[in-house]
């Protein structure tokens, strides 16, 4: 096994995954490891595709991840999701928002949107947990909290405890008031029970 953690975020601009990878980074560099990610491979404008690889461990060399070997796939919409699945490296996992984002390439003509990506996922032989994390940001009355929702559900699937991805999340409000953090810490911790939830009833 290596020591080396490699976690690939996708989305669509706008739902915050580059800040995700960010918070990541920020978390495992407060543990000690070294860390180093990549920028945006894609489009970062809104509702252009995203990218982001973030490899952590004792020391690392280089940001991208190699086809294959990917540990977890932390994707905010379904079909980027599929499109990423290659990625992962035999026995690892997929954590997918089933909540479905149609970006503009797609609305455009140039590209279908699959009819079910999730189940093409599974079909695959790839283990996905896939969970509403739209519909859980929106409960709790902001679609913002999505960014966190996400970051709680990848939250026992890293090498260091939730707690310490969590401190690191709140830190980002505290300025911003106690109302604010504690939403963000409700997402957090809904994320986490969504993907529980959902591992179960599989």
């Amino acid at each position: 096994m290596s020591t080396t953690s490699n976690i690939l975020v996708v989305g669509i601009g706008g739902q915050g995954v580059m800040t995700a990878t960010e918070i990541l980074a920020e978390a495992a560099i407060a543990l000690g490891h070294d860390a180093k990610k990549t920028e945006v491979a894609g489009m970062a404008q809104r509702g252009g595709v995203v990218s982001s690889h973030l490899r952590f461990g004792p020391k690392v060399q280089s940001p991208q991840i190699a086809p294959g070997e990917a540990d977890v796939l932390l994707a905010f919409e379904a079909a980027e999701a599929l499109r990423w699945r290659h990625m992962l490296r035999p026995g690892a996992i997929a954590l997918a928002n089933n909540s479905r984002l149609v970006p503009p390439v797609v609305e455009l003509g140039l590209f279908d949107y699959p009819e079910d990506p999730i189940a093409a996922i599974r079909a695959a032989g790839t283990d996905v947990v896939a969970f509403d994390a739209t519909s859980i940001a929106l409960e709790l009355g902001e679609i913002r909290l999505g960014n966190t929702v996400m970051l709680g559900a990848i939250a026992d699937h890293l090498p260091f405890p939730a707690d310490d991805l969590l401190a690191c999340v709140l830190r980002r409000f505290q300025r911003k008031g106690e109302k604010l953090v504690e939403l963000n810490r409700r997402a957090f911790e809904a994320g986490r029970a969504a993907v529980s939830d959902a591992a179960s009833a599989a």
